[in-house]
């Protein structure tokens, strides 16, 4: 009779979804490193999500635009309905043991935030291996990597996905958070977003006892840092020891930079992405810091319209 050794039992105990990992997978993926796991293991869905992919894109790739993940104008970090994201992943054959490659266009590094949200949103819909690719399409050509611009043919999947809020905090509980001082909140924005001199969408100013860290820490030109240099800035910036950490900016995209590189690089345990961030934050006039007097955001505004900004 055969024994079972106990580490068999284990890897027996374990969810098949957490055995289904290529090997050579990683949350993030240098293009070489994507090519090389679609040369032999067919079962990953490679999903671009910006840039012109009729014009080329990886071969066998689909297409989810960024919009098709995000909110309505006035407030573009909220989130979709479950059967709209239900209906998305199914059009992309995806199921919850997909390994899924996430292509932004790689302009810069702010494009980096489409893959970096829609990864967070593919987590919290209980897709279980998801990478991002390091440089995006942009890194896949300078490589000299092969590209196609026929349509893909996809399977359309049967997934239910369901949403977990384990990766995400809304407006109430971040208030909540400010009062008690119980988490550390992080603004992702440049620095002038963070002092309150430039502002978009939201009203200037932050969020009551934030600290910053910019999302261009995470990066070496185009390309994000490895997790041990993200491990090591995360240190640096003394990021790692809060009970929760909240990632956010203006709308949602830049704090998934720092959702990602926080959470799945540095392995800051229960780091929280505010999806609607300052947009909906500033919209529900709670406190802020560093707000501007009256008369400086009138100044501003003066400006902004003589500049032709408006």
């Amino acid at each position: 009779m055969l024994r079972t050794s106990a580490l068999t039992l284990a890897i027996l105990a374990l969810p098949a979804s957490l055995l289904a990992a290529p090997e050579g997978w990683a949350p993030l993926l240098e293009p070489e490193g994507l090519a090389e796991l679609l040369a032999r293991d067919g079962s990953i869905r490679v999903v671009h999500v910006s840039g012109d992919f009729a014009a080329g894109h990886i071969p066998g790739a689909a297409f989810a635009a960024y919009p098709e993940w995000r909110g309505p104008s006035d407030n573009p970090g909220a989130l979709r309905e479950l059967p709209h994201f239900a209906e998305l992943l199914r059009d992309l054959g995806i199921t919850a043991d997909t390994p899924v490659a996430v292509v932004h266009g790689g302009a810069n590094p702010t494009d980096m935030g489409t893959a970096a949200r829609v990864f967070w949103t593919l987590r919290s819909l209980g897709v279980e291996d998801l990478a991002l690719v390091n440089g995006g399409f942009a890194a896949w050509q300078a490589a000299g990597l092969p590209v196609s611009t026929a349509p893909a043919q996809i399977t359309r999947s049967g997934f239910e996905p369901s949403w977990s809020d384990e990766w995400r905090i809304d407006t109430a509980e971040v208030a909540e958070l400010v009062q008690s001082g119980d988490a550390r909140l992080i603004d992702a924005r440049p620095l002038g977003f963070f002092e309150g001199r430039t502002w978009s969408i939201a009203r200037p100013g932050t969020i009551r006892g934030a600290d910053h860290l910019t999302f261009e820490q995470w990066f070496d030109g185009n390309r994000m840092v490895d997790a041990a240099s993200a491990r090591t800035i995360a240190e640096q910036a003394g990021q790692t020891d809060a009970p929760v950490t909240v990632s956010f900016c203006n709308t949602g995209h830049w704090a998934a930079i720092n959702w990602f590189a926080l959470s799945e690089l540095a392995g800051v345990p229960n780091t929280r992405l505010y999806a609607e961030s300052m947009a909906e934050y500033t919209a529900q006039g709670l406190p802020l810091d560093n707000e501007p007097g009256r008369l400086s955001v009138i100044l501003e505004n003066s400006r902004r319209w003589v500049g032709g900004l408006f």
